[in-house]
């Protein structure tokens, strides 16, 4: 049974939205702000027309690619809570948000130096994001896992204080130590040490057996090596970083 015809127009144009999204994305973190519109047509592989009929102007599009980052970011949050345990949660998505940060600084620097911002669409994706980091930061600490005196405004301005660490590090490595070290002061005392002083001496981090992706204290084993990771998420995630990012086909 072949499709009416407006019903295949619609797929394409979907199809067409969503390439001119990806390539934008790429274009504003590899070029800047200053990319034309037309680059980014020949990028995504279609007519300049085709881009402006979804996105009259350069700021609309912008705001479409950060509504859309932003997004993927709480889809995230949702997964993470679905974990059993919520401390690994809560530092687990840190982790990946300033993984998924990494080299889009200048999208970033638009929410910042754009007058007009925020718009009402990125308003309300931004308000999803803060609600899907306040629950995932009130379910580790009822845990007992992470300070209860620091709010969801506080990890925010700690995600982007790091994602400037690891930008500003010359080393990969040492600057994914450093985002660690940071977010390791959000855990309560109680959660890191058994005396009650909270541990941030240096070379402290990896004192007891923790999760080398989300920090989360692993149990130890009576026998055979010991665990690197909590489970296949982080494993999986750790694999990734080492192996790099998949080239786009």
């Amino acid at each position: 049974m072949t499709a009416p015809p407006h019903d295949v127009g619609r797929a394409d144009a979907r199809r067409n939205r969503a390439k001119v999204l990806a390539a934008a994305s790429r274009a504003f973190d590899e070029h800047g702000l200053d990319v034309s519109l037309g680059t980014i047509a020949r990028q995504a592989g279609v007519g300049a027309g085709t881009v402006y009929r979804h996105f009259p102007s350069k700021e609309i599009l912008l705001e479409a690619v950060l509504v859309q980052q932003i997004d993927n970011r709480v889809d995230a949050a949702r997964r993470w809570a679905a974990r059993t345990d919520p401390v690994a949660a809560f530092f687990g998505f840190l982790l990946e948000v300033v993984d998924t940060s990494h080299g889009r600084e200048h999208a970033c620097d638009a929410l910042t130096t754009e007058t007009s911002w925020p718009r009402p669409r990125l308003t309300a994706s931004a308000r999803r994001f803060r609600q899907a980091l306040d629950e995932l930061l009130s379910a580790a600490q009822r845990a007992g896992g992470v300070r209860t005196d620091v709010s969801a405004d506080d990890v925010a301005a700690l995600l982007v204080g790091c994602v400037t660490i690891w930008a500003a590090h010359r080393d990969r490595n040492g600057g994914t130590r450093m985002v660690r070290l940071a977010l390791e002061s959000l855990r309560s005392p109680a959660s890191v040490t058994e005396g009650g002083a909270f541990r941030d001496a240096p070379g402290t981090l990896h004192a007891a057996p923790r999760c080398e992706e989300c920090g989360v204290r692993l149990e130890a084993r009576p026998t055979g090596r010991p665990a690197r990771y909590c489970g296949a998420t982080c494993r999986q995630r750790a694999r990734r970083r080492r192996v790099g990012p998949a080239t786009d086909s």
